[in-house]
């Protein structure tokens, strides 16, 4: 017993190097993607691929003079069975929440926080096991009517 006492804070301190290497394989494995939102109301980027699992960092900036009130934007991937029109027309109305209606948070796979011009933000997730398409869109009042949206296509290898 009191070899096993001797011997666990080394075991603990053997262990702390290897949580450190399978952290950092994580970050080397994750996908990134950086989108810029305009003031034509659009995504720079409307087409994502990935695995089932697959882990995401998608990073928007804003390139915009309008003040954020005016103009700012944000990613919010949907779920498959998530209605676009209605959760944007939704999320319209929660201002002071980023544009991200409580309720409407059953239909987000994962969000940003809004970003005004020269603004950069970022969200990483795992992209769904669910192989198929996932829409992406911007809350900010207006802007997924005037054609704000991508697609996250989610396909096995």
């Amino acid at each position: 017993m009191n070899h096993v006492k001797k011997l666990l804070p080394l075991l603990i301190i053997g262990l702390i190097p290897l949580q450190t290497i399978a952290y950092t394989n994580i970050k080397k494995d994750t996908t990134k993607v950086h989108i810029v939102g305009t003031d034509q109301m659009k995504f720079t980027v409307t087409s994502i691929k990935a695995s089932p699992g697959e882990l995401m960092k998608v990073t928007l900036t804003t390139k915009s003079d309008f003040p954020p009130a005016a103009m700012s934007h944000d990613f919010v991937l949907l779920t498959q069975n998530a209605d676009a029109q209605k959760v944007a027309q939704s999320c319209a109305h929660f201002r002071d929440n980023d544009y991200i209606d409580p309720d409407m948070k059953k239909y987000i796979v994962a969000h940003t926080a809004l970003a005004g011009g020269g603004e950069t933000v970022s969200v990483t997730f795992h992209a769904p096991q669910k192989p198929g398409d996932y829409e992406y869109i911007c809350t900010f009042p207006g802007h997924f009517s005037a054609g704000m949206k991508g697609t996250l296509t989610v396909k096995a290898d």
